[in-house]
């Protein structure tokens, strides 16, 4: 019998594109948990090394302050941009 392993999206993460391709994607979801979580990914994939707290905080079930989504992104190398929505 074929065993099944736990998926680790961090373990893929492996330059900035692919951190970049990754929120993008999650992003165009429009599900702000699955973008929190994604975030924290990105955290782990890199191992940020003294912002444990920070990317758990994204990684758990809760609502972390927008300052810390903004400092995760900001040690990431990232920050969030806004654009006009298309009209549909």
């Amino acid at each position: 019998m074929e065993t099944v392993s736990d998926w680790d999206t961090a373990e893929f993460i492996e330059t900035r594109e692919d951190a970049l391709a990754y929120l993008e994607a999650v992003i165009a979801e429009n599900d702000v948990q699955f973008l929190l979580k994604a975030i924290g990914n990105v955290a782990r994939s890199k191992a940020m090394a003294g912002m444990e707290a920070l990317y758990q905080s994204l990684l758990r079930e809760g609502n972390p302050s927008f300052i810390t989504v903004m400092k995760v992104l900001d040690n990431l190398g990232f920050r969030l941009n806004i654009i006009q929505k298309k009209a549909s």
